[in-house]
């Protein structure tokens, strides 16, 4: 009975340890998240909120507001996966502190009863008559290696007692620490869940405020999409164009994607080799529009398409490029800002919104050098880089490739 409750027993406690690692290592990265998300809301109260005197219209505030958020939404869902995830370590601590102390308890009861059997027969002269009533040498032999063992079994005991005693102190400490980290954690939420309300309420009533333009907004919002989707048209004609040029050289006339040199091959392998881990184009920055089709943050009867994402920052921001290559195309679109197209094999990334530019056509750049500065609109005071990945003329979500974004 008492060796399969101490199989049980080490089985539970295996099992536990493998939940506690697994459970250990998404605490790990729940933390990070915490850390990252309560960083950007800095960076966005930094970025979005600190200027009061830019005169921002109502519509441009809302979408603010809605950027914060998003993210104070999105830190509130970790921390309550991180607060539950600890709910459930505790409650697996405590059944291994049961658990260890029942098995103390049978180690205790055993050790007792060895050391009320060795006190009843505990003389020399006990262990000597022990001895010498062996009927043969083997006997005797014999008789020795049990008391030995029975020494041994004794010392080992105790050692067992000491170890269990450690070990359950360890835990009870590790308890502790949990429970605190759990009540810190809920604590805070609590604090993020009235500003998320604050700022809801805030929202509302400027949304409000909104509904009487709303067939106006809508139709600001439709004008910018076309102006957004004539600029799309013709990145992706460059684009087209770029891979008609650089195929004619190669003798590869018709084709509908690049045709690559060997070490164009190894610099688009490169490239793919790297995502999920491209440097941001922005040293400092945060996301504020996704890419793909999705409706308008505020206004949500009208839908927007985007073939990238928008990143904002501060004022006089440089631009970085993301991955070594080649400036394909400088362009300034009418009514719009500077947009550079770097290649990267059958890659291109695009950078849009430019105040300044430091590079032209042809140029060879490294990952991470400037190649411009963010364009900052004096009318809202918002400094945003549009940013976008194509492979050939096929646009993919940055999201995927950029290091957390």
């Amino acid at each position: 009975m008492y060796r399969g409750l101490i199989f049980i027993l080490l089985f539970w406690t295996g099992t536990g340890a493998l939940v506690c690692q697994d459970t250990s290592k998404r605490q790990q990265e729940l933390e990070s998240q915490r850390v990252r998300l309560k960083n950007q809301i800095k960076q966005i109260n930094a970025l979005l909120f600190s200027n009061t005197k830019a005169r921002k219209n109502v519509l441009s505030e809302a979408e603010d507001i809605q950027v914060r958020l998003n993210v104070r939404s999105e830190l509130i869902k970790v921390t309550n996966e991180q607060t539950n995830l600890l709910t459930r370590k505790i409650n697996l601590n405590e059944r291994n502190i049961e658990a260890q102390n029942n098995e103390l308890e049978i180690l205790k009861g055993d050790y007792a009863k060895m050391i009320k059997k060795s006190y009843t027969s505990k003389s020399k002269q006990n262990r000597l008559m022990f001895l010498f009533s062996s009927k043969n040498f083997l006997q005797a032999y014999k008789r020795i290696q049990y008391l030995k063992q029975y020494a041994r079994s004794r010392r080992k005991q105790g050692i067992r007692i000491r170890e269990k005693t450690v070990l359950l102190r360890d835990l009870n400490q590790t308890l502790i620490v949990e429970k605190d980290k759990k009540e810190n954690l809920i604590k805070e939420n609590r604090l993020v869940k009235v500003d998320l309300k604050k700022e809801q309420k805030n929202q509302k009533r400027l949304i409000k405020s909104l509904k009487q333009k709303e067939r106006s907004l809508a139709a600001e919002i439709i004008k910018k999409e076309k102006q957004t989707r004539a600029i799309d048209k013709k990145i992706n004609r460059l684009i087209r164009e770029a891979i008609a040029e650089s195929n004619k050289v190669l003798g590869k006339k018709g084709k509908k994607t690049f045709e690559l040199t060997p070490e164009a091959k190894l610099l688009a392998a490169n490239f793919v080799a790297n995502k999920g881990r491209l440097p941001w184009p922005l040293e400092k920055g945060f996301l504020v529009q996704g890419f793909g089709r999705q409706p308008h943050s505020i206004v949500k009867t009208t839908t927007i398409q985007s073939n990238g994402v928008t990143l904002a920052t501060a004022p006089f921001s440089e631009v970085r490029a993301v991955f070594e290559g080649e400036v394909m195309s400088v362009v300034i679109f009418k009514g719009s800002n500077p947009s550079v197209l770097i290649r990267h094999g059958n890659y291109i990334t695009v950078y849009k919104n430019l105040g300044k530019l430091y590079v032209k056509k042809g140029d060879k750049v490294r990952s991470k050098e400037p190649i411009g500065q963010v364009f900052t609109n004096q009318q809202n005071g918002k400094t945003e880089l549009q940013f976008s990945i194509f492979n050939n003329i096929k646009p993919l979500n940055p999201k995927g490739w950029v290091y957390q974004m």
